[in-house]
Formats: structure tokens, sequence, C-alpha cells
């Protein structure tokens, strides 16, 4: 070896080297899985063309979704989205390369995207209105092109209605029913007729608004398209049913941005749909945060007060060293075991506690004894409170000793010294162990399948009712939405955009939330005049 080269190691530049290509290294497999990840999933929402194939069965219109070259003598195969599923049974088809022939792009193929049974592929045949026949070919899908944003209000408002005034109507008359059964067990004489009464008002309100989403419901099922497949077939449906129709063959750059931006927006702001392989995940990014929210301000005031125990207050010892050495064994601890733990103390005992005591007359319908997002919340914070004890101790420790003899030595009691010196100065570290406690909350899932999650959630845990925040509701995650989408999906091959898509917004999600507390960090350092944590 050289001298030269003994230097250069001797200095540990070899060492330096190694290791900036390791994080290089990782640096690219991260970038490289979520460009993956980006790519499968974005790509879904621009327009593909329609393409036209001639086989021995008859013409075949789809859009390309994937290809299989051919190897070890069997021939290439190429996987189209024929859509139709309410005519043809399924969505994709395989087909041997061989047997794709002329393919051409026609002018007037359509994909309509309708709210049940996926895509339709074909073309606009006519446009009817009261079973008459308003327009036909091309001048029909230009008039319902035009028609649909108006049809499309028409069937929000419907929606509204229901989950709005007709949800508040069923809350007010549950009310009733429950004070009644109520007053079996105490009676108050006095208290019936004034339910009797508004229990009168409230159901005559419900049949009026009965009959105005009965009318509502007539008028949007009056205008109607009937849709033809390339093998001759027809579908008839309601124009309110159709979510958008987009002639992919016939749009140019412009017009397909704008498709490509009303997918995307349809998907972080709408309800999902068909067994959550269409639509939006808007529900599942809401219950995703407020868990991760409510998590963090249930479990982060528990760990720190913890870690100001153990370490301005308890005297070492024994029992310190033993809590300590348990505390960072927490931290292995599988998630799913604290799923159960949540399960049988949270929902069973605690949650059916309340429920005898405060909710009697529900039962034997649960209230808290079932899954709810503050069970599956206090669940993920005894997961991370580990996780925070730990950087809140490192914290506290990283506080020099002399700012707190000084602030002693100025007359200030122990607690004030804390109060007033220790934690601001240790608050960075304790933002710091915040951050790792919601990167880790906010990706576990199998603790929420016993404590709350589900596949499609009704109501939301945050709505316009009173009490406004209903902790008892159940919720959708994010986490929970990948596993179901991409594992229990009835339709898997068009589940797996949408796998993709959520993949990376729950990676934003978490992203977003760490880099706000990072943030929040960064001020308080600057206020502090930095840390050494």
């Amino acid at each position: 070896m050289s001298t030269g080269l003994r230097d250069w190691m001797r200095r540990g530049n070899g060492l330096v080297w190694l290791s900036a290509g390791v994080l290089a290294f990782a640096v690219l497999m991260i970038g490289g899985l979520v460009g993956l990840i980006a790519a499968r999933g974005l790509g879904f929402f621009w327009p593909a063309p329609l393409v036209l194939f001639e086989t021995p069965a008859g013409p075949v219109l789809g859009e390309v979704a994937d290809r299989e070259p051919a190897r070890g003598g069997e021939p290439g195969r190429i996987q189209l989205r024929v859509g139709n599923r309410d005519l043809f049974g399924q969505d994709f088809r395989w087909y041997p390369e061989s047997e794709l022939r002329n393919p051409t792009l026609p002018e007037d193929a359509l994909m309509v995207e309708r709210s049940e049974y996926g895509v339709f592929l074909g073309r606009v045949k006519e446009l009817r209105k009261d079973g008459l026949t308003v327009s036909t070919g091309p001048a029909a899908l230009d008039e319902a092109l035009e028609r649909l944003p108006g049809a499309r209000k028409a069937q929000a408002g419907i929606r509204a209605v229901e989950k709005g005034e007709v949800g508040r109507l069923n809350t007010a008359l549950e009310a009733i029913r429950l004070e009644r059964k109520a007053l079996e067990r105490r009676p108050d004489p006095a208290r019936q007729p004034q339910l009797d009464a508004r229990e009168a008002e409230l159901r005559s309100r419900y049949a009026d608004l009965e009959g105005r989403l009965d009318h509502l419901r007539a008028e949007a099922k009056r205008l109607t398209v009937l849709l033809e497949a390339w093998d001759g077939q027809v579908k008839e449906m309601p124009l309110p049913q159709v979510v958008r129709l987009v002639p992919s063959n016939r749009l140019g750059l412009p017009g397909k941005l704008k498709v490509y931006a009303s997918r995307l927006w349809e998907f972080v702001s709408d309800d999902p749909r068909e067994s959550n392989t269409e639509g939006g995940i808007f529900p599942a990014i809401f219950g995703t945060v407020m868990m991760v929210l409510l998590m963090s301000a249930l479990g982060v005031p528990l760990g720190v007060l913890a870690a100001l125990y153990l370490r301005e207050y308890a005297r070492d010892g024994w029992l310190v060293r033993a809590i300590r050495v348990a505390v960072n064994n927490l931290a292995g601890v599988p998630s799913i075991v604290f799923g159960v733990f949540g399960l049988g103390f949270f929902v069973y005992t605690l949650g059916g506690s309340l429920d005898r005591l405060f909710f009697p007359e529900r039962l034997p319908t649960p209230t808290f004894g079932t899954g709810g997002i503050l069970w599956a919340s206090l669940t993920l914070a005894l997961l991370t409170v580990p996780v925070v004890i730990v950087a809140t101790e490192e914290a506290l420790a990283a506080v020099p000793r002399f700012q707190r003899e000084a602030s002693m030595a100025l007359g200030a009691t122990k607690w004030q010294t804390l109060w007033n010196i220790v934690l601001p100065g240790a608050m960075p570290g304790i933002l710091t162990g915040l951050i790792l406690a919601m990167a880790r909350g906010a990706g576990e899932v199998a603790p929420l399948m016993l404590t709350g999650v589900v596949k499609l959630a009704p109501s939301m845990p945050l709505d316009g009712t009173f009490p406004f925040l209903h902790l008892d509701r159940k919720f959708m995650h994010l986490g929970f939405h990948i596993y179901d989408v991409g594992f229990q999906s009835p339709n898997s091959e068009a589940a797996k955009p949408m796998v993709f898509m959520t993949t990376l917004l729950l990676l934003a999600v978490v992203v977003a939330l760490n880099l706000a507390a990072i943030r929040i960090r960064r001020r308080l350092r600057a206020r502090l005049g930095g840390s050494t944590f």
C-alpha cells in the first residue's frame, strides 16, 4: 500500500466516502420508490386513448392497460380496460397480441364515468327527455356535455338534502326515541305530551322532505342518455348518474389537462364509490389527520409528564432503572399487541362501563362499547408514548445545568424553574418526540383494525350535528384503505391505481404533519437562541 493511500485511510477519508456512498444509495432507493409510486398513481388520471381493435370475435374498444412480451414460446399479451362491467361482467381482459389487429382511434369513442358499475366505453347514441329523443349521434354527445354540469349539480343537491336535512331529522327522531326509553325507567307525565308534539312536528317535516326528494329524483330521471357499446349492446341511464364524459380521442392537450385536474380534485375531495375502487378518499384523509391530532393531543402530554417526573423528581434507583428498561422495551412491542389491549381495555371494559353508566337507554346497541376514533387514538397514544418519553428525557437533560442553578439562586422554586426555564429550553426536543410519534402513529394499521377503523364510514367524526365532535364514531384511515383496496377488493385490476395514489397521499400527509411540527420547532429554537438537542 502506497504512503499516500495509507495516509488517506489513516485520516478516515475512506470511511467518509463510504458513508457518503451509502447515504446516496439510500436516497436513490427512497427517491426511486416514491417516484415509482407517483408515476403509477398520478398517471392513472391522464385520459388514455380509446383504441378499437379487430378480433376474431368482433370489434373490441378499450384502453391499453398493460403488456406482457412474448417469452419461452408463449405469445405476447395485451390487457385492455374494456369497462362495461354490467354488460361484459369484467372491466379488464387479456388478449393474445396476435388477435388484436387494425388498431384505430375512433373520434366518437367515449369513456363514461358512472356512479355505479364503473366506466362505460362506447358512444352516445341518443339523448332523451321523458322518453322522447332530443338529439342523436355527435349532436347528442355535444348536448350531453353541455347539460351534464347542471345534472350533476342537481344530483349533488339531492345528496346534500339526504345527508343534511334528512340526517338531522333522523338524529332528532332517534333522540326522542331514546328519551322515551329513558322515561320508562323514570316516568315524567308532563314530558310525554311534549315528546308527542315534537315527534309529530318532526314526522310532518320528514314527510314534506320525502315528497320534495321524490320530486327532485323524478326531475333528475327525466333526462336520460342512451349509450351504445362497440358490440351493439345499448344501455340507458339518467344523465345525473354520469360523473364525467371523456371523449379521449378528440381531446387536445388543454382538454386532457382539464380532465386530469378534475379527476385529481375528485380523488382528494369526494367520497369513495364502487367498493372504494373509484371516486375519492376524502373521508380517509380526514380520518387520518384527525386521528393523528387526537393521538398527539392525548399521548404527548402523558409522555412529557412521565419524562418530567423520571428526570427531575424521581430518585435514581432500581425502580427508576426498571421503569426506563420497561419504557425502552415497550417501544419494541408489536403494534398488534397494543391493538388487542385497546380492544380489551378501552373498548370492552372502559367503553362498556360508559355505556352502562351514561347511555343505558341505547343498550344493547353500544355507543362507546364498540370501536371508535377515541379508542383508536388512545391506543396509538400508548403505542407512541415510549418514543415521547425517551425524546423528552434527552431534551430535559440537554438543558444546561447553570440555567437551573441561576434560576433557583434568584429565589425561584423548583416548579417555577421547570416551568419557566427547563420546559421552554427543552421544547424543541419535545417537539422532536412529537414528530417521531406522529410519523409512527400515522402509518400504523393493525391496532386500528381492532379499535375503530372501517372500510366505509357513513358519517365522519366531525360534522355539523351537535355536539359536532363525535368521538364514538368509526372512521376511515389511509393505511387501512390501502390494505382494503389492495387485498380485499373484488376488482383488483381497477384497484391498483388507487393503491398507488393512496400510498402517495399517505406519505404526503405524514410529511405535511411532520413539516408543520418541524417549522414550529425551528421557530422555538430561533426564539430561544438555539438548542443542543
